[in-house]
């Protein structure tokens, strides 16, 4: 496979070509929707930890725990300039259009993974900093630097930097990484394959066109649909496992049940479909679908938290 060459198209972005970047370019950094994600699941976490912490902590945490997400998806951009400028899905962000220069999301990205992990660390505990800090290396070094141009299990073992999130948010309140915790993050860690392959599905060409070894342009398709149908099974299956050991109610137990059922019926369709256009509305029908999923089961577990009583207190 033909690999983007990193080096010549960054020397392509010479300070020329940049225009100074906007305050609107600077949070597109962020990646604010995945963010905001991130700062959901981390709220569960928290929400459903032992104890409790004050709601000044607890607020200053998940903004500490936001600001690093957003510092990873600078870290990114800056490093996947070259791969994003050939994307179609990705060659309008701030660095990879020229607004910003590399430097400018290096630097912004440091800055923000340091501040970040040294206001968890003095508002919560240093256990919750070290897992911030492990999880903007993993997203940055492991996937984005190494995982990503390398194995078409990028996103299966990638997946884990985005599935610390509730198990930072539990440790910050209880300072310990709990069982339940772990079990967030298996649902996230299990989901994310499906997810992003369904995105691939019909993406292909922007990733065979950059070189990426994503499943469906070096396994194919047809492996790439099979693979979803079994982590979907895997990812209704995984989704009860709240209600099974105890932490979630009867009514996450529904919500869950019916929604994993429909997770692999969306699964199915993308299963038996073919490479045309309804092969790739199946595939969009999947993506959107799967983050409907995971919005739903950590509202219900959030949900059912707060109804309980929660850690803020």
């Amino acid at each position: 496979m033909a690999y983007v060459d990193r080096k010549n198209l960054d020397e392509t972005l010479t300070a020329a070509d940049l225009a100074e970047g906007s305050v609107g370019d600077f949070f597109a950094l962020l990646k604010p929707r995945v963010m905001s994600l991130v700062v959901f699941t981390a709220l569960t976490g928290m929400v459903l930890a032992p104890g409790g912490i004050h709601p000044i902590l607890g607020i200053a945490a998940l903004l500490a725990i936001a600001v690093g997400a957003g510092a990873s998806g600078a870290l990114n951009m800056w490093w996947d300039a070259d791969i994003d400028r050939v994307m179609r899905r990705t060659r309008g962000r701030p660095v990879a259009a020229g607004r910003l220069t590399p430097g400018d999301a290096l630097a912004f990205g440091a800055t923000l993974s340091v501040g970040s992990v040294t206001v968890l660390g003095f508002a919560t505990n240093y256990l919750a900093a070290g897992l911030l800090a492990f999880t903007i290396f993993f997203y940055v070094v492991i996937y984005t630097m190494w995982l990503k141009r390398w194995t078409r299990q990028n996103i299966v073992i990638g997946g884990a930097a985005g599935s610390l999130p509730p198990v930072i948010g539990w440790t910050a309140v209880t300072g310990t990484i709990g069982f339940e915790s772990l079990i967030l993050f298996a649902i996230i860690f299990v989901w994310t394959p499906p997810h992003f392959w369904a995105l691939c599905l019909y993406k292909a060409d922007d990733y065979r066109r950059a070189g990426v070894p994503m499943l469906p342009v070096v396994s194919g398709e047809a492996a790439t649909r099979r693979q979803i149908l079994l982590y979907s099974i895997v990812v209704a299956v995984v989704g009860m496992a709240p209600y099974a050991f105890g932490f979630a109610g009867l009514a996450y137990a529904i919500v869950a049940g019916v929604a994993g059922v429909a997770f692999i019926g969306f699964a199915l369709r993308v299963y038996r479909s073919e490479a045309d256009a309804a092969g790739e509305r199946a595939a969009r029908d999947l993506f959107t679908y799967s983050m409907l999923y995971l919005f739903v089961l950590f509202a219900v577990l959030l949900a059912e938290a707060i109804a309980g009583g929660g850690a803020v207190a």
